[in-house]
């Protein structure tokens, strides 16, 4: 889809940003995944992202290293969702019937079950529910710093480049979701 106010790129960027994206598209997945904690919300992150690293392609530095890129726009992706959530605050409860429904008047809600899914199986096998729920507890900075240390293992100075903070700023944000972590899953028994 391209929008007539959208840059347009030339063929060989266009083939250069896709055979990026194949080559980093399950980890950038995983850690949309960890990020947002669920495939809905992790496929609509990734989509924004992607969506906007298209745009700023333009920008990327050739021979930089792209997931890193990427991963900046991300997490900016998300931090925005989650300030306009605040801001919105309102969500449907599948309780409720849908608007301009009459009293005692059915509507039938379809609900896809994600749970046969292959790729949440294995997310939900390797992570495990209340690591997730623990992530999903923390502020977006501290979610990914700790992401991209401790599961996808990039070095203090890479994790610094990519969220354009100070080394010592990683470290705090890494200390602090660590200690809230360890906090959650004890209280969950999962941790001594």
């Amino acid at each position: 889809m391209k929008l007539s106010s959208e840059p347009s790129l030339a063929e060989d960027d266009v083939d250069l940003f896709a055979r990026l994206l194949a080559a980093h598209q399950e980890k950038l997945y995983r850690v949309a995944y960890r990020m947002a904690g669920h495939h809905e919300d992790a496929q609509d992150l990734l989509q924004d992202a992607l969506l906007e690293a298209y745009r700023s392609f333009k920008k990327f530095q050739r021979g930089t290293y792209f997931d890193k890129w990427l991963y900046r726009i991300m997490t900016n992706t998300f931090i925005d969702r989650q300030r306009h959530k605040k801001r919105v605050g309102r969500v449907d409860s599948l309780d409720t019937p849908p608007a301009g429904l009459e009293d005692g008047e059915m509507s039938a809600r379809e609900i896809p079950d994600w749970t046969e899914e292959p790729s949440r199986r294995v997310l939900q096998d390797e992570l495990g529910e209340p690591i997730q729920q623990a992530l999903n507890g923390l502020k977006p900075d501290f979610r990914m710093a700790l992401i991209l240390s401790d599961v996808e293992e990039f070095s203090y100075e890479e994790i610094a480049e990519m969220l354009n903070i100070p080394i010592g700023t990683v470290r705090s944000r890494l200390h602090r979701a660590r200690d809230m972590m360890r906090q959650t899953l004890t209280e969950h028994g999962l941790s001594k």
